[in-house]
């Protein structure tokens, strides 16, 4: 492999220098992957996306969006975008969104968006089947230094999401209501993702309507 004379191992944490990551993170044999980096160790996820993943995925992208558009909340969501301090950090997480205010500070371009010069999104999501442990572990370390404000583990295999408010001191805490997006409670999330199971997204999307209207 180009820059490396030994090939690092994959979906696991590694010891590596910033150069090693870089190395594999742009080769493009791994363009498909999932790309972390902190405190000197780095992740690249090469595990498929199965079916289940896919859906609580799009589930989660529906029901925002259909709470921001009936609320009138500004907002901007990127699917699977790549974050990187130079030298720091990197992370890829399933969703993100710039909410209210901060929308139209979303990152545009085709390349990955440097946090050199874009301030982090306000809430970053991941959809975890068997990635659970890390998830809200080791990433929800990363995503604390990174200064979110929430960030949200959907665990496929429960049609459950694990939901922490980030606060200042690089911790987080559990919550149930999501405070980015006033008036969401993580259970109408997790009724969402239980309905997909036996219905289509269409039949959960009007049932996600009626609960915003009321």
């Amino acid at each position: 492999m180009s820059g490396l004379k030994t090939k690092l191992p994959t979906d696991i944490w590694v010891a590596a220098t910033w150069e090693e990551f870089i190395a594999m993170a742009d080769d493009p044999a791994y363009s498909k992957a999932k790309c972390y980096y902190r405190n000197g160790q780095m992740r690249i996820e090469t595990m498929s996306v199965g079916p289940d993943r896919a859906r609580d995925n799009a589930i989660a992208l529906l029901a925002i969006n259909l709470f921001c558009t009936i609320k009138g909340i500004s907002v901007n969501g990127l699917n699977k975008c790549s974050y990187r301090k130079t030298e720091v950090r990197e992370c890829q997480p399933d969703l993100s969104y710039y909410i209210g205010e901060r929308a139209q500070l979303a990152p545009r371009g085709t390349s990955i968006a440097s946090l050199d010069v874009t301030p982090p999104p306000d809430l970053v999501i991941e959809v975890a089947d068997s990635t659970l442990a890390d998830d809200i572990g080791e990433k929800r370390l990363l995503y604390e230094e990174l200064k979110v404000a929430e960030y949200w583990v959907v665990d496929v295999q429960k049609s459950e999401i694990i939901a922490f408010a980030i606060i200042a001191d690089n911790g987080s805490r559990r919550i149930v209501r999501s405070e980015v997006l006033p008036g969401l409670t993580i259970a109408l999330l997790e009724e969402a993702l239980r309905r997909s199971r036996t219905e289509d997204q269409a039949q959960v999307g009007a049932w996600l309507l009626s609960q915003f209207q009321q």
